[in-house]
């Protein structure tokens, strides 16, 4: 039985979007280089997305981050389960999420990297549920769309497993 999708976030709205962050960055980064951090699995068609419309040099590595808990809740319990590739030091790094919620994982992501001497670090979502946030500490530099508290699926976010590939955020209907 396939499950039904309701269309929330139209494909032209938001690469729409992504174009306008890319430009806030690449404005805010000017005369710098910018070290993307993709958090996979969600965030990297949204890196991958966002790094094309980014002007300034950018580089890029991937961590991958887990939250244990019994079913859907975080237990705040944060474990690396691939690191960084490269150092960080002096670089101006670019945490990017494809959504950030409760705010648990970044905090804990913030604190660890900042223990790796970068210049800087600011974090790039883009999906925010504000409502859902535990965290309220966690500063989000770059936004491209505050959602109510849905599952939401595309562009990277997934429903075990599948929905990555939809061009557009949904919301799952049961």
């Amino acid at each position: 039985m396939e499950d039904k999708i309701r269309i929330l976030l139209p494909e032209d709205e938001v690469d729409a979007r992504v174009e306008e962050i890319g430009k806030q960055i690449s404005a805010d980064y000017a005369g710098k280089a910018v070290h993307l951090i993709c958090i996979l699995k969600g965030g990297v068609f949204f890196t991958c997305e966002l790094a094309k419309r980014i002007t300034v040099p950018v580089s890029l590595d991937f961590m991958c981050v887990s939250s244990y808990g019994a079913g859907t809740k975080s237990s705040g319990i944060v474990k690396i389960v691939k690191d960084l590739d490269e150092p960080l030091d002096g670089k101006h790094v670019l945490i990017v999420e494809d959504i950030i919620d409760s705010g648990r994982t970044l905090s804990y992501l913030t604190e660890v990297l900042k223990q790796r001497g970068p210049a800087d670090i600011k974090i790039c979502t883009l999906l925010d549920k504000p409502s859902r946030r535990v965290k309220k500490e966690v500063k989000v530099d770059y936004t491209c769309f505050s959602i109510p508290d849905e599952f939401v699926v595309g562009y990277g976010l997934d429903y075990d497993q599948k929905y990555r590939n939809l061009p557009y955020i949904g919301v799952v209907e049961v």
